[in-house]
């Protein structure tokens, strides 16, 4: 009897202490953020947020972010695909290379891009006689990004090519299809809603990514910040409005992906059960 009424209690506790653990690290900080935003009112949100150097940042911000991801989706299609479909020796290697983001630190991913094209770096005084400047400047921080981004297409759409077999493309083949009609008309359908799940993950990581940009772009405000930097230099130089201002905007863009990766989940679902 006992340990039937704690048993009633296990699930309730269970609750309690998630609900707590994330109102302290997550909603609570989310709201302390809005309220700084606003607790002056409007005016002075969007007075901060129409500042010449907040205006650069976000442009900059997505410049990167349009570079960067159509580059990675690419690359993950093609990683995916093969991955999938072939065997070969180095297999386990080639997609524990490709996972390595995520367990190498951004910071150090910045300071790997420093040393090899740096102007102290294995080619940066190649690329400097030629006139081409990678490290504190744009060049530099789209490759930031597409590190710390690449395995998000990659990693959503293995699963799915597995799930799916290579059954549709072969009897493709065997009618004659070319492998531009197998891709297009039999595999891309196939695929789509986990490539779509993975190029939304990986611009919210492009938009929101510090570490690795800090490190090769020099933190310059009207040249070389994007939004996140501009948050930490804004709060740094004591422009609260300002910076709460634009961690309020990357708050809504997060928010932005949260809603459509839930409508491509629900789809997705809809779509798999019928």
């Amino acid at each position: 009897m006992l340990n039937i009424q704690s048993s009633k209690y296990v699930p309730l506790v269970l609750i309690f202490v998630a609900i707590s653990y994330l109102l302290l690290v997550l909603f609570i900080p989310a709201i302390a953020a809005f309220y700084e935003a606003f607790h002056r009112g409007v005016e002075p949100f969007f007075l901060a947020i129409s500042q010449t150097n907040f205006l650069a940042a976000i442009k900059l911000t997505l410049i990167i972010a349009l570079i960067a991801v159509p580059l990675n989706t690419i690359f993950g299609l093609c990683a995916a695909w093969v991955l999938a479909r072939k065997r070969f020796k180095g297999r386990t290697l080639l997609m524990s290379l490709i996972d390595l983001p995520f367990s190498v630190s951004p910071v150090v991913a910045g300071l790997m891009l420093v040393l090899v094209y740096g102007r102290n770096g294995w080619f940066g005084s190649v690329l400097e006689q030629i006139g081409i400047q990678i490290i504190f400047a744009l060049p530099g921080m789209v490759l930031a990004t597409i590190f710390v981004t690449l395995p998000f297409v990659a990693r959503e759409v293995i699963p799915v090519l597995e799930e799916m077999g290579s059954d549709q493309e072969e009897a493709a083949r065997t009618l004659g299809a070319t492998d531009w009609q197998i891709f297009w008309r039999v595999t891309l359908p196939n695929i789509r809603w986990g490539l779509l799940y993975g190029v939304l993950l990986s611009n919210a990581r492009a938009m929101g990514e510090f570490g690795a940009v800090a490190v090769v772009s020099g933190s310059i405000l009207g040249r070389t910040a994007t939004l996140p930097i501009f948050v930490e230099l804004a709060y740094k130089n004591y422009q609260t409005e300002a910076a709460f201002g634009a961690a309020v905007i990357l708050a809504g863009l997060a928010l932005i992906t949260l809603i459509f990766k839930e409508i491509l989940e629900r789809y997705t679902h809809r779509k798999t059960s019928h």
